[in-house]
C-alpha cells in the first residue's frame, strides 16, 4: 500500500506558489486568534513547499557532496487582520530576481480574498560554516521560470 504524500501546493500561471494551510488550536492564543509568531511558521512552510514543488529539497541540499542550506537574513512583516482557529488559509510565495547567494521572496497569507499578513524577505544560501555561497546551476534553472518583478 502506498502512502499518500502531503500536498506541496502548486505554482500557478501568475508565478505565485499557493499552499493551503488550516489554523489549528495550537496556532492560537487564549482568544482563538493566531499568535503573531505562528505566521512565521506558515511563511516557512510556504517557502519550503514552493522549493519542493520546484524539485529542490532541503534534505538533499544538506546531504549533497557540496552541502548548502538557506538562512533568512532579513524579513519585513505586516500584520493586517487576524486569522482565527479553523480558518482555511492560503500561503502565497513568489520569487524576485536576485544576485549572488541571495533569494528575495514576497509572501502573503490570505483567507479567501482578504490579505491577513504580508512579508518581504531575503534568504541567503550558506555552506556548512555559515558562509554565503552562490546557488548551484540546477537551483537557478529551477526558479528562473517563476521569477517575478516587484509590484510598483
Amino acid at each position: 500500500m502506498s502512502q499518500a504524500q502531503p500536498s506541496c501546493g502548486q505554482w500557478d500561471a501568475d508565478k505565485i506558489h499557493r499552499l493551503p494551510v488550516r489554523v489549528y488550536y495550537e496556532d492560537t492564543d487564549f482568544s482563538g486568534i493566531v499568535y503573531h509568531a505562528r505566521y512565521l511558521h506558515f511563511f516557512e512552510r510556504g517557502r519550503t513547499e514552493s522549493l519542493r514543488a520546484l524539485g529542490i529539497h532541503h534534505s538533499e541540499l544538506i546531504a549533497s557532496d557540496d552541502p548548502i542550506a538557506f538562512a533568512v537574513r532579513s524579513m519585513q512583516i505586516d500584520w493586517i487582520a487576524p486569522a482565527k482557529v479553523d480558518d482555511a488559509l492560503i500561503v502565497e510565495t513568489l520569487y524576485r530576481p536576485n544576485r549572488g547567494p541571495r533569494l528575495i521572496m514576497g509572501q502573503a497569507i490570505r483567507r479567501g480574498e482578504q490579505t491577513l499578513c504580508t512579508a518581504e524577505l531575503e534568504a541567503v544560501i550558506i555552506d556548512p560554516n555559515g558562509r554565503p555561497k552562490r546557488p548551484p546551476r540546477f537551483m537557478i534553472e529551477a526558479w528562473t521560470p517563476v521569477l517575478t518583478l516587484p509590484a510598483d
